[in-house]
């Protein structure tokens, strides 16, 4: 049975979450170089890098799989697999 949420271990596991997201962040912070803009500068390079980052999601969530099928269908048709029309008239 896990401890309950008041106990002194999960305050210490949380503190150590806080302390590790903190260092994170630091790290993107140095990482990106982004540390020696202003706060209004910083706002916007992060807005700018995250509607990227989830615009990139997006199209890969919906082409990816149109474009996965569309290979399939390609090199089945190349290495011997038979037609869509072939096969409904063996069935």
């Amino acid at each position: 049975m896990p401890p309950p949420p008041f106990h002194p271990a999960c305050k210490m596991n949380f503190k150590n979450l806080l302390e590790y997201l903190a260092w994170l962040y630091y790290q993107y912070l140095l990482i990106t170089g982004i540390y020696v803009l202003e706060p209004w500068e910083k706002s916007i390079f992060n807005s700018v890098l995250f509607s990227a980052i989830a615009m990139v999601i997006y199209t890969s969530y919906v082409f990816v799989p149109i474009h996965v099928r569309l290979a399939l269908e390609f090199f089945s048709g190349i290495f011997g697999g038979q037609p869509e029309s072939t096969m409904a008239l063996m069935n």
